[in-house]
């Protein structure tokens, strides 16, 4: 198994990135994860879990969220030590006023974006592998 791509040119000019259908949400769990949910993110923190799930579970479960999301994936295969990626990715969406939570996965990293601005972020990050 190979640990990713540490160039930052590489990975900005293969970024790949694919809009995963759906609407997500953050919501928070203080015991474990409820057996209804599928969770896409999981981080645990001291005040409880954090869960990414679609929409449609949080709604059915009756969780209270407050920021819906598109799922954005980074298809290029990122080293999880790389440096840089996450800083031109955030300081590209921040310029254009798109607020971003990004998680890292082994192979790819994620964005959370507003999913009312889904278009918009795909195209400047389409625009970021033409050096544009």
């Amino acid at each position: 198994m190979t640990s990713g791509e540490r160039d930052l040119t590489r990975l900005l000019k293969d970024l790949r990135p694919h809009h995963n259908p759906g609407r997500y949400v953050f919501v928070t769990v203080a015991g474990p994860v409820p057996d209804d949910v599928r969770p896409v993110v999981t981080v645990c923190e001291t005040e409880g879990c954090t869960l990414v799930i679609p929409q449609t579970e949080a709604d059915a479960g009756g969780l209270d969220y407050h920021y819906v999301a598109a799922w954005i994936t980074l298809r290029v295969h990122s080293a999880l030590d790389a440096v840089g990626l996450t800083a031109a990715v955030a300081t590209a969406l921040a310029a254009a006023g798109i607020s971003c939570n990004m998680v890292a996965g082994f192979h790819h990293d994620h964005l959370f974006v507003p999913h009312g601005r889904v278009s918009e972020t795909m195209a400047l990050l389409v625009g970021m592998t033409d050096g544009g």
